[in-house]
Parts: C-alpha cells; sequence; structure tokens
C-alpha cells in the first residue's frame, strides 16, 4: 500500500498494489455467492427461510423463535428486501454475510496484524471454502459476525488504551446471546482483559503501579457493554412478546436435553474433544514421519560439521564436491517423501477427492484447527513475542475452541469460522518457512528442513482441498449435492434453482398439485424431515415446520394440536393441510390395507415400522387425521398430502 493508501496516487497514476487488492475483495465479496443457484435442501435451508417469512410466535415454537431471536429478526428483515422472494434472492442477500466476514478479516490482518496481503487473500479463500454451513442458517453467521467484531474490538481496545472499543465488544457478545442462546459461553473472552494486563505487567519488569486496576475498570466496560445489550434486548423482549414468553421459550430450550442428548453442555464438549483426540491417530503418524526425517537430517548435519573439520586439514578435500551433491540428493529425497506422504494419506482414507461431502476436508480441517492451537499456544509463550502477538494469538486460541461450543456439530462450526484462524495460522507458518533456522534439540544438532517439508506439505493439501470442496459442495440434509442438472418450471421460489432430475420431479408434481388446489398460503402440518416444503410452497406451517425433531417435546406438540382443534371449532373454514414425507404416507396406507403392513415393512424395514408405532408425536397425527376424516388428495415418490 502507498502512504495515500487509494487506488489513484496524487499524480493520477494507478496504484498497482491497491487496485490488486480491491481485485482481492471484490473476490472475497462474489466467492460466496457461486452457489446460490445450486439445489434444494429439504432440512436447514427452506426451514430457516420460513421461520423468517413467518416470523412470530403464530407460526413459529417459541423456544426456536426466542433462542435465536436476533437470528430471525435479521432474516425476517431481508425476507422483505427487493427480489427476495425467490430462494435464489434469499440465498444472495444470506451469501453476502460469509463474503463480509471475510473482507472484515482481510481488512484487520492487512491493517492492524501486518499479514502481506497474498497470504492474507489466501487465508480468507480457504476460510470461504471450508464453509460447508447453508448462509440460511443465519444463527451461526450472525455468531461468527459477533464474535470476529468482539475480537477486533478488544484487540483494538487493550492496544489503543481505548476503553470505548471494549465497551463494544461487550455489546456485540451480550448481543449473541440474542442471536444463539448458547452462545453464553462466549463471554470467557472478556478473560484476555485479565491476560494482557499481566503481559503488560510482566513486559514492564513488574514495577507498573495501579496494573491491577486498570484491568479491573477495563473488565467492567466489557461487562457493561455485555449487560447493556443483554438489557436493552430483554427489556424489548417484555415489551413486544412478555418476559414470561420468552422465559417459557427458554426454559424449554434447557428441558429438550432429555430427549436431544447431542445438546447436553456436556456432550457437546465431549464430543468436540473426542474429535481433537481422535484426530491424534494421523497427528502420531505423520509426526513419525517428520521424527525420522529430523533424526535422517541430524546425523546429516553431524556429520557434515565432522566433514567441514576434516576439509580444514586437508584430509577430506576431495570429498568435498561429492558430499555436497550427496546433501542435495538428500533434500530432494526428503521432498519425494513428502509428496509419497500425501500419496499416503490420500490412500488411507486421511481425505477424500470426492469433493460432494465433507470426507474430503473434515480430518485435514480438524489438523488445521490443531496446527492453529499450537501456533497460538508457541507464540503466547514465546519470548520474542510482542505483547500484541501474544494478545491476538490468545484471542484467537479461544475463538477456535469457543465457536463450537453451543452446537451439537462437533468441531464443524470452528471450521466454518477461520476468517482469523486461517490467515494468521498461514502467515505463521510462512513465517517459519522464511525464517527458520538449525538449532539443538536436547544438545543434538536439530535441522528444520524436513519439519519444513511436511509443513509445506500439509499445508498444500489443506490448500486443495479447501478450494475444490469449495467449488464443488452444496449442502443438501446435511451431506452434499450429487447433480444440479435440472430446474422447475411451475414454481416461483425455486425458479432458476438448478436440482438433480429425481427432486425437480418431486418439486414439480407437488407444485402443480399446490397450484391446482390452491395452497398456497394455507397453514400446514408438517411430518417428516421435510420441513423446507413450509418455504418452498409458501404454506404457513400451523406450529413447527420441523415437529419430528427430538428437541420438539410431545407434550409441546400435543399442546400444538389441542390449540389447532380450538381454532378449527371457532373457524369452521379452518382446516389446516396435512403434508407427510414418504415412510409416513406408506404407514397410513398400510393402515387402511390388511396386507399394506407387509408391503410396508420390505419398503421400510423392521426398524422403521417399530420406530413410527412408538412415535408418539406421530401417532397424535394419526389420531388427528382419524378424528377429522382427513383424506390422502396427492402422493407422489417423496410427499404425501391429506386434507
Amino acid at each position: 500500500m502507498t502512504e495515500t493508501g487509494k487506488a489513484i496516487d496524487k499524480k493520477g497514476k494507478l496504484n498497482s498494489r491497491s487496485v490488486l487488492e480491491m481485485v482481492f475483495l471484490v473476490v472475497l465479496v462474489l466467492y460466496p455467492l457461486r452457489h446460490i443457484n445450486w439445489g434444494i435442501d429439504l432440512w436447514d435451508t427452506g426451514y430457516s427461510y420460513a421461520n423468517f417469512q413467518y416470523m412470530g410466535l403464530e407460526h413459529m415454537d417459541p423456544m426456536w423463535l426466542f433462542s435465536t431471536y436476533l437470528a430471525n429478526v435479521v432474516g425476517h428483515w431481508i425476507s422483505r428486501l427487493p427480489f427476495a422472494g425467490s430462494l435464489i434472492g434469499m440465498n444472495f442477500y444470506t451469501g453476502l454475510l460469509p463474503g463480509g466476514l471475510a473482507v472484515a478479516g482481510y481488512l484487520f490482518c492487512t491493517r492492524k496484524l501486518g499479514i502481506p496481503a497474498g497470504i492474507t487473500f489466501v487465508g480468507e479463500l480457504t476460510a470461504l471454502g471450508l464453509c460447508w454451513c447453508p448462509t440460511a442458517v443465519l444463527y451461526n453467521y450472525l455468531t461468527f459476525v459477533f464474535l470476529l467484531a468482539c475480537v477486533i474490538l478488544l484487540y483494538a481496545g487493550l492496544t489503543q488504551g481505548k476503553n470505548r472499543f471494549l465497551f463494544l465488544a461487550g455489546l456485540c457478545l451480550g448481543c449473541n446471546v440474542l442471536v444463539r442462546f448458547s452462545n453464553l459461553p462466549e463471554a470467557v473472552l472478556i478473560v484476555v482483559v485479565w491476560a494482557y494486563g499481566i503481559i503488560e505487567w510482566l513486559e514492564a519488569g513488574r514495577k507498573v503501579k495501579g496494573a491491577g486496576k486498570r484491568t479491573f475498570y477495563r473488565t467492567l466496560w466489557c461487562m457493561g457493554g455485555y449487560l447493556s445489550a443483554l438489557a436493552l434486548l430483554l427489556g424489548y423482549l417484555h415489551f413486544r412478546y412478555g418476559i414470561d414468553a420468552y422465559v417459557s421459550g427458554i426454559g424449554r430450550l434447557f428441558a429438550m436435553t432429555d430427549k436431544a442428548t447431542d445438546y447436553k453442555a456436556t456432550s457437546m464438549v465431549t464430543n468436540l474433544i473426542f474429535q481433537y483426540v481422535q484426530n491424534l491417530y494421523w497427528v502420531v503418524r505423520i509426526g513419525v514421519i517428520a521424527a525420522a526425517g529430523l533424526i535422517l537430517f541430524g546425523v546429516v548435519k553431524a556429520l557434515d560439521s565432522y566433514l567441514d573439520r576434516k576439509t580444514d586439514t586437508g584430509a577430506w578435500a576431495a570429498g568435498k564436491k561429492t558430499w555436497a551433491v550427496l546433501k542435495i540428493l538428500s533434500r530432494v529425497c526428503w521432498g519425494m517423501v513428502c509428496l509419497m506422504m500425501l500419496l499416503w494419506l490420500y490412500v488411507r482414507g486421511f481425505c477424500a477427492a470426492e469433493y460432494t461431502n465433507y470426507g474430503a476436508i473434515l480430518k485435514p480441517g480438524i489438523l488445521f484447527l490443531m496446527l492453529t492451537l499450537g501456533i497460538c499456544l508457541v507464540r503466547i509463550f514465546h519470548k520474542n513475542s510482542s505483547k500484541e502477538e501474544k494478545l491476538i494469538s490468545g484471542l484467537l486460541f479461544i475463538l477456535t475452541l469457543i465457536t463450537s461450543i453451543g452446537s451439537n456439530n462437533h468441531v464443524y462450526p470452528s471450521l466454518n469460522n477461520l476468517f482469523l484462524g486461517a490467515p494468521y495460522t498461514l502467515w505463521q507458518c510462512y513465517r517459519f518457512l522464511r525464517d527458520g533456522k538449525d538449532g539443538k534439540l536436547f544438545k543434538l544438532p536439530l535441522c528444520v528442513f524436513p519439519l519444513k517439508g511436511i509443513l509445506s506439505a500439509f499445508l498444500i493439501l489443506v490448500l486443495v482441498q479447501s478450494f475444490l470442496f469449495g467449488m464443488r459442495f452444496g449442502f443438501a440434509e446435511g451431506t452434499g449435492l450429487q447433480d444440479v442438472s435440472v430446474q422447475v418450471e411451475n414454481n416461483e421460489i425455486l425458479k432458476g434453482v438448478k436440482m438433480s432430475p429425481e427432486r425437480a420431479a418431486w418439486m414439480e408434481e407437488i407444485s402443480a398439485y399446490a397450484i391446482e388446489a390452491n395452497l398456497a398460503g394455507k397453514e400446514v402440518i408438517l411430518y417428516g424431515w421435510i420441513p423446507s416444503l413450509s418455504y418452498y410452497l409458501q404454506m404457513p406451517s400451523a406450529f413447527n415446520p420441523w415437529s419430528g425433531l427430538a428437541s420438539y417435546s410431545q407434550s409441546t406438540m400435543e399442546e400444538s394440536m389441542n390449540e389447532v382443534r380450538a381454532d378449527m371449532k371457532v373457524d369452521a373454514s379452518y382446516r389446516p393441510v396435512v403434508l407427510l414425507e414418504k415412510d409416513y404416507v406408506l404407514y397410513l396406507e398400510a393402515l387402511s390395507d390388511e396386507t399394506g403392513r407387509d408391503t410396508l415393512l420390505k419398503q421400510v424395514g423392521e426398524k422403521k415400522w417399530n420406530e413410527m408405532e412408538q412415535d408418539g408425536k406421530w401417532q397424535l397425527i394419526v389420531e388427528f387425521l382419524e378424528e377429522y376424516g382427513y383424506e390422502q388428495t396427492f402422493r407422489n415418490e417423496k410427499f404425501g398430502i391429506w386434507e
């Protein structure tokens, strides 16, 4: 960058470095939009957009409304923007969030941390490539927005001594609790205020007076922002809905762990730790290869020193050129070993060459996270690290760990939030590859060349896998899309969206029936793993579009069904449509046919049949259909409708 930092300098000439940076920023903004017309997801994407469009207690579960309140508010605002009345339109607007995160990360890393622009850009592209989560899930991406803002503000507030930044950092953490209630543990970021105070005190030779008092006041500024955000937002919720409604909804969030055990705090933490521990299998094996290289090159280095001494006496002068060639060959051979290690990792299943599923990035991604955590610890305790470097290392260490806390997706959220971690890790690796020098290890010669080779090979693997995964992966029911070649012509929400021929047939058929029966706008009771149909068919849910989830209890569903019955008594014209997934359609057909059970068992198996028999929530719907004389009016290979 020039002093002006502009694309055109004072002489009116183009500043090539600034133009290149503008290109970088444009690419980062547009890159997340590459798949906005790819495929349909029957789970999270349409479910989120339905909640945004029909936000409120009338069509949403109170637990979900309040536990992710700010995400629903922002999503509702987005749904009212121009051209947001389609899946592509909503994907475009929500897709700007990861792009914005990458741009913010880029500017912070280059402006404040001094990371070279090229390394930062590659780091941000890597972070975007690892974004597996659909952008429709705003409670994840808004969490990342507030976390990024908090880290930047804490860094600026502590290094510049500006308490207002610390207040704003606390404000971000407080707002994040209303983005997703399980973000409560993120308040641990405030601990860095005390850590930085200790670092300052130690660097000043432990002679700074009032250091503890200053740190205490800084903490108060952070806590003031945190509590202010909570007070303002909870006050608004009390005014809008009544605090009792909020407390009741959040109370159910704690109660749901009886069924949805993966949401228990202990389960979240243990599952997270388990994935790191499980990945030690690969750390050990790569470590063995690295150790062999250290031993080999340690011997070479010791022998080289010995021969140098002999050469000085003239005893080995004739073999000096031969030895120089052998040293070069040893490095070439090690390069081949590193390439063979990559091949071995692919063959052994460390990462897949199929980029439409998580197998391509999960294990390399976890190892990259472990590398980030390790680098942060080294820089925190390294004697040559500045206090600013110790601070950002501590912030990123905590950020990497806490991002996954509060989610039942194990380590995946941390992989989705590397907008600071990826550039920082690549930068530190670059510094090591550039400046790392040979030394001593336990009084033995240490040659860093084999470590540089292993690290380079691993970084190449991560960059390649993340790029190809980013280009090929599209989220659909927790896995990836396999074919995006056909469009649906009779559904305005899905207009222009490419999907597989099979999915296109499903949606074309049910959309045609929805138009014929004028179902748009009618309330629907959905059951099965098809909550997105509420959005795709523009049918607001009578209570919860994803009532099959374990987090939605049977008692809550029973209350909701009774409210539907009460509304039907008051208004004779009110009769919600019931839309079911295939297995439940087959179950109802089996009930009306003596041989139907045997037919169903052949299609779904004994286990699935028993699950449906024991599913109390499903039995509530069966009773409801029988009680009000519902009849099947539509059926295809995936869905069935009763009216």
